[in-house]
């Protein structure tokens, strides 16, 4: 009952994120950035911080935050970059809108052949055929942002294996377990904020 009060006054009010809420978000952050997770919290040109709105992680200028105050909360849709949704049991989900901080900051990359993309487009794994090149040194499970061979970035997503194992794989294997793309912008459109 008491978490159902704190949900519904979320809702309405911006707030700052609970300690567990901080550290479930770093852990996420620094499977793809790692040490650099640094530069995203303390970032060079001016100071950011994270929020919360309606179940949203938003990463927001500190001098966004304060001219923000001059609107109602309940008039207040969004502020600052969306980076994760938090979800009903309280995980963190990240989402494609932190992509540009993701790819700018990765330490694994991942670059598809061009019949790849579509797939990896609607939201399917990318399989072994699809891989056009990946950076050395990839443990398992480590975060990867995806790239078509033109070096856009498309989404991100988890290594099912070490970049060592790659090359003996299947055709029809999963390299990288997919995340998030691009592609949801469109498919997810009514639900994103």
């Amino acid at each position: 009952n008491a978490f159902r009060k704190q949900q519904k006054s979320d809702i309405i009010n911006m707030r700052p994120l609970t300690d567990d809420e901080l550290r479930s978000l770093i852990e996420k952050l620094m499977k793809f950035v790692g040490k650099n997770i640094e530069k995203i919290l303390k970032h060079p040109r001016e100071a950011h911080c994270f929020r919360v709105q309606k179940d949203r992680i938003y990463y927001v200028s500190e001098t966004l935050l304060k001219l923000s105050t001059n609107f109602a909360r309940k008039q207040l849709l969004a502020l600052g970059t969306c980076f994760a949704k938090v979800t009903h049991s309280g995980r963190i989900h990240l989402q494609i809108t932190c992509l540009d901080f993701l790819a700018e900051y990765s330490q694994h990359k991942v670059w598809l052949k061009a019949n790849a993309e579509m797939s990896f487009l609607y939201g399917n794994h990318v399989t072994k055929a699809g891989l056009g090149r990946i950076t050395d040194a990839a443990p398992q499970y480590a975060g990867v942002v995806v790239y078509n061979l033109q070096n856009t970035p498309l989404g991100f997503g988890v290594l099912a294996h070490p970049t060592e194992k790659c090359k003996d794989l299947d055709p029809t294997a999963n390299v990288v377990l997919h995340q998030a793309d691009v592609g949801e912008y469109l498919r997810m459109e009514d639900t994103m904020f």
